[in-house]
């Protein structure tokens, strides 16, 4: 599979899957090491990339994609009710509802660019969450949320225990089953959800890399760098919009599957034009039309969401309590409403940071930082050379006669 990429993309492909694989190791270091914040970093790793296709490729800057999030998350708890406890039919039936989903809202709101359509993909997404919260209730369960009940009929495999709720499972592997591994004082927990959700999202990223080399991701670009002057050459671009955005819908139809196969509860709260916004932000961060910055971007955020949301200020006290007591009340007094409850003014000021000087995104900055580290590099190999150059050149004998030889032959 890899030798059809190129040496550049088949290292990238390589390095990524050995970075997500080796996900517990790097991961509990800095306190994100347990199950559900490493699902959480991947599944939504795989919702930002799918929606940089078309954000990154196209330019058409969605504010509904947290609808295609719960209509996946809503068909693949419908699955697992109604048909298997197996996450594999509730998977593959969640990515078609929410295709066809985004066909639908895509061959609508794809007639017009820029402004109208993000504003009409927002509609679209809050009508989606009013009709989840209160007129669909039936199949949605409003407000409560629909979750897995004792009852259900489940005709492949009926009910597994009485009084026991199913968990979901690949196979007979559920995905709660953690094995905790000792390591250099560390507890690694190698969980059966985060390695089959890692998988897909390996699967997601290869295609994403497939999508970006192919002819289909060149048309794309070319409609994000003048979408007018390519439909006056005759070519229709419609057509391969309207697939970017079916695809991106699909990869937040997964996003939301796999959601529901960690923790299986479906709520309205993933439509809500937050929860869009929040993808916008992932893939902006971490570096819009690229192939890694999304998922840069969406562990940077859960990052911040999950674990400086419970630094609270007898933790902050606790880092300063070496020096004098006037500063550390003066330290905690500055540090403290940056976390805890205030962990959102710190992302925001990061954002800022990285759209002022970073408009590429912690990509950007990174190839920065490479580009940096070889131009120094060379300058220093170079100025090596020419030491060595000068230094020959000082040892080799010259051409040209000493005085004392040509005495000697004129004696």
């Amino acid at each position: 599979m890899l030798k059809t990429l190129r040496v550049s993309d088949r290292t990238l492909m390589v390095l990524f899957t050995i970075v997500v694989l080796a996900g517990p190791l790097i991961l509990a270091p800095v306190g994100a090491g347990y199950p559900d914040l490493m699902q959480r970093f991947v599944i939504y790793g795989i919702f930002a990339i799918g929606f940089n296709i078309l954000f990154g490729l196209t330019g058409y800057l969605s504010f509904g994609h947290a609808a295609f999030l719960g209509v996946g998350s809503y068909s693949a708890l419908w699955m697992l009710k109604l048909l298997s406890i197996n996450i594999v039919p509730a998977i593959l039936f969640s990515v078609v509802v929410s295709g066809l989903f985004a066909l639908l809202i895509g061959f609508i709101s794809l007639r017009r660019s820029g402004i109208y359509f993000s504003i009409l993909t927002l509609a679209f997404a809050q009508m989606s969450y009013n009709l989840a919260y209160s007129v669909l209730t039936p199949i949605t369960n409003g407000e409560t949320g629909l979750q897995l009940d004792l009852n259900d009929p489940r005709v492949l495999d009926g009910a597994t225990e009485t009084g026991r709720l199913a968990s979901p499972s690949l196979f007979g592997l559920e995905m709660g089953d953690t094995a905790i591994v000792p390591f250099l004082g560390m507890e690694l927990q190698f969980n059966v959800g985060f390695y089959i959700s890692a998988l897909i999202l390996i699967g997601m990223f290869y295609l994403s890399l497939r999508i970006f080399r192919s002819p289909f991701g060149m048309i794309l670009r070319a409609v994000k760098s003048n979408q007018t002057r390519l439909n006056y050459t005759g070519f229709n671009s419609r057509p391969y919009t309207l697939t970017a955005f079916v695809i991106s819908g699909m990869y937040a139809g997964l996003a939301g599957a796999l959601l529901v196969c960690m923790d299986p509860l479906a709520g309205a709260e993933r439509m809500q034009w937050t929860a869009s916004g929040e993808v916008v932000l992932m893939t902006i961060m971490g570096g819009a039309g690229t192939l890694i910055g999304p998922v840069l971007g969406a562990g940077i955020i859960k990052y911040f969401e999950n674990i400086f949301s419970r630094i609270n200020e007898s933790v902050v006290q606790g880092w300063f309590s070496a020096l004098p007591e006037g500063l550390t009340d003066f330290f905690v007094a500055v540090v403290s409403p940056f976390l805890g409850s205030g962990w959102h003014i710190s992302l925001g000021l990061i954002f800022m940071l990285v759209v002022i000087f970073l408009p590429g995104g912690l990509v950007e900055g990174a190839s920065r930082v490479i580009n940096l580290f070889t131009r120094l590099s060379q300058a220093r190999k170079s100025s090596a050379s020419q030491a060595d150059t000068d230094s020959t050149d000082d040892d080799r004998p010259s051409g040209k006669p000493s005085p004392s030889s040509v005495n000697t032959r004129e004696s």
